[in-house]
């Protein structure tokens, strides 16, 4: 198992693989000359098979959750939604901010940016905006990406700003 045979004809190959009751496999027809090998091919899928779930089982599934707010929101109810964004960076997913305008809110947007704005200046220790505030008709959007969690400092803030919220509910 294992040793080169360097190159040879298709026909020659071919015939080494009958011989030892195995398949002859290209495993990387880029080359030039093309690599193949001598080996049992249902082994050989079942093996990528199990790297590629191998890999899908490490990878990290960033979700991006929405929290709605509305321009006339109290000072409470905008606490509350802070304190579902640290919990939610804090798992590491993206966090959209969606400003909701209804009726004659539409006619005073000012309102609604200087909110997005606290917004962004309450996240910019623990978050990066993403995407900034964008005006789409009744609603305004903002996305922010939680800061590298790997850094020790970062994971404090948010611990420190979800406990200080709570500190405030009480």
């Amino acid at each position: 198992m294992g040793e080169q045979f360097g190159i040879m004809d298709i026909a020659a190959a071919l015939l080494m693989a009958q011989q030892r009751n195995l398949d002859l496999v290209e495993v990387a027809p880029e080359g030039a000359p093309p690599v193949c090998r001598i080996l049992n091919y249902g082994k050989f899928r079942y093996a990528q098979r199990k790297k590629e779930k191998d890999a899908l089982k490490k990878q990290k599934v960033i979700k991006v959750k929405e929290i709605k707010i509305r321009p006339k929101i109290d000072e409470h109810d905008y606490q509350t939604k802070m304190r579902m964004a640290y919990g939610f960076f804090n798992h590491g997913d993206k966090v959209k901010f969606t400003l909701m305008f209804r009726g004659r809110e539409i006619s005073h947007k000012e309102l609604g940016k200087q909110l997005i704005d606290r917004v962004i200046m309450e996240l910019s220790e623990i978050a990066e905006l993403e995407t900034p505030p964008k005006d789409e008709g009744l609603q305004i959007v903002a996305i922010f990406g939680p800061r590298s969690l790997k850094s020790g400092p970062t994971k404090e803030i948010i611990h420190e700003k979800v406990e200080n919220n709570a500190e405030t509910k009480t």
